[in-house]
């Protein structure tokens, strides 16, 4: 069975929506705006490209990410993997031809399925709303979280509202970084 692992950049207050400057957002950008920038405290992104064998996306995140990540360097390990694409809208013509394999998952049983198959952990980037549709189905088994000092108010959360039973995390690692960011990386107690 393959783990799926979430990676975000989150506000305190739960915010992930525009880390990294996106258009039409009033917050865009809050990863580097006032806060210091610290390479260590990103080493967990290179390391996540290392152990991944696969990475997943909504359409959304799809988008945005496969007309710029496929030619920068900061991404090459990406290029080579497998992706998934979790979208009922997106056809076969909106794939881009420069990013290596890519799979379009209709459904979150397509999703459950795959974490069946053989194969290494798959990365799940980006995708607000997948990523909340994937913790409340259960399908999602680590969190790898960067925490940043700010609270951001609206926008949209990793976390849905739904009221569902408890899940228990275990912490299995952590460290917080002379900027305030925190690194809390989560096993999902199933």
């Amino acid at each position: 069975m393959r783990t799926l692992i979430s990676t975000a950049f989150v506000s305190l207050d739960g915010v992930v929506e525009g880390p990294g400057g996106e258009p039409g957002y009033r917050n865009s950008g809050w990863t580097f705006k006032d806060i210091e920038f610290l390479p260590e405290a990103f080493e967990i992104k290179g390391r996540e490209q290392q152990e991944a064998a696969a990475m997943m996306m909504g359409r959304v995140s799809y988008q945005a990410f496969s007309a710029v990540w496929p030619d920068m360097a900061d991404f090459a390990d990406y290029k080579v993997m497998p992706k998934y694409v979790v979208s009922t809208t997106l056809s076969e013509g909106d794939l881009v031809s420069n990013w290596g394999e890519t799979t379009i998952l209709r459904s979150l049983e397509d999703v459950a399925a795959l974490k069946q198959t053989d194969g290494g952990p798959i990365i799940v980037h980006g995708s607000a709303t997948l990523n909340q549709a994937l913790s409340d189905a259960g399908l999602i088994d680590r969190y790898h979280l960067l925490v940043f000092p700010l609270l951001l108010g609206a926008g949209k959360r990793l976390f849905s509202a739904t009221d569902k039973d408890t899940q228990k995390l275990k912490l299995v690692e952590h460290e917080a970084y002379a900027n305030g960011v925190q690194k809390n990386v989560f096993d999902v107690v199933h």
